[in-house]
């Protein structure tokens, strides 16, 4: 299997680790992991890897900014709330470069409620069911191999640095809740393949442009434009083979730098506060339990794992704004199917 096969194939577990959905990824995302220089055989398949993976998970305690509970003493506290999401994921790779999509479906406890702030409720008086919001998230990463492209080795650096590959990709989303976000963004930029002795381990280094929307924001407001800002999202999966078992250790770690406030009315400013910087880490520990099991690997997998957010989706915390630092654990389980 080539080394573009393999980074691939291990893109699926990251589908579960990290193409969760805003609420659980916010501006964070997988990048597919550059290829290693590939060359182009004129005869065989188009893709060389490709897998196809469902999902569920269930994560607790996650929080969501602004969402909090006014103590006897008139202090704040974040709200916490479980999750249970599906998610499908894809990933393939190609003479030239992988491509990753991933769409989760996400189901909140009714402590983060479905709503709106349009009829029947508005800005000053939200509308709130008795029901969690559901929430539908897809991102795509794609990269594309600087060696292949050139047909040489001028972007490897030995014992350090496998492949330099352009990195780029979307992310959308769609919520029925009272802020109503509606995310877009769109990144690119460069990918770095570390040399390292097994598995592998990935830096995207990239701008990040965002657009959403703030459902208790007047028009012209509602809708945000925020600031292009640097992005990074380092990516890394680690078969723990001193164990005897088909275990890997997989996760991510991301930072999006201070991107602004989204609007440019001086008016709105008292409710769209500058973003500070956000850094989103998540680890899962998968275990292939179809090689474990029925020696049957990439069948089935269960994971575990802990999540980590700082400044949600930019939000900054003070004394009378929560719900902008999440700890939280999930589990779940992964069907590949094709």
């Amino acid at each position: 299997m080539t080394m573009a096969c393999r980074i691939a194939a291990a893109l699926l577990p990251l589908g579960m680790t990290c193409a969760a959905g805003a609420q659980d990824l916010g501006t964070a995302s997988s990048a597919p992991v550059a290829p290693e220089a590939t060359t182009v055989v004129e005869d065989g398949p188009f893709f060389l890897f490709a897998d196809t993976q469902i999902s569920y998970r269930y994560q607790f305690p996650t929080v969501s900014p602004g969402i909090q509970i006014q103590r006897p003493d008139g202090s704040f506290v974040s709200r916490a709330a479980p999750k249970h999401i599906l998610n499908i994921s894809h990933a393939d790779a190609w003479a030239y470069g992988t491509n990753f999509f991933s769409l989760d479906i996400l189901k909140s406890g009714s402590q983060f409620p479905a709503g709106t702030t349009n009829a029947p409720g508005s800005v000053a008086a939200p509308f709130f069911a008795d029901f969690g919001n559901t929430e539908a998230y897809g991102l795509y990463r794609g990269t594309l191999s600087l060696n292949a492209l050139t047909g040489t080795k001028a972007f490897t650096v030995p014992g350090l640095v496998k492949e330099v590959s352009l990195a780029f990709g979307f992310d959308a989303n769609a919520q029925n809740d009272a802020f109503g976000s509606k995310k877009r963004d769109i990144v690119g930029g460069l990918n770095f393949a570390f040399d390292v002795p097994a598995g592998f381990l990935n830096l995207s280094v990239q701008a990040y442009k965002e657009w959403n929307r703030n459902g208790f924001n007047l028009q012209p407001d509602r809708d945000q434009s925020f600031d292009t800002v640097p992005e990074f999202e380092l990516v890394y999966n680690f078969p723990l083979t001193f164990t005897g078992l088909p275990l890997s250790l997989v996760g991510f770690n991301n930072i999006v730098l201070p991107k602004g406030r989204g609007v440019s009315n001086p008016a709105a400013f008292a409710f769209n506060p500058p973003r500070g910087l956000e850094f989103l880490s998540r680890t899962n520990l998968v275990l292939d339990l179809g090689k474990l099991v029925y020696d049957q690997p990439n069948r089935v997998d269960v994971f575990v794992g802990f999540q980590y957010w700082h400044n949600k989706f930019g939000n900054v915390e003070t004394a009378t704004f929560k719900g902008t630092e999440e700890k939280s654990f999930l589990a779940g389980v992964a069907f590949h199917v094709f």
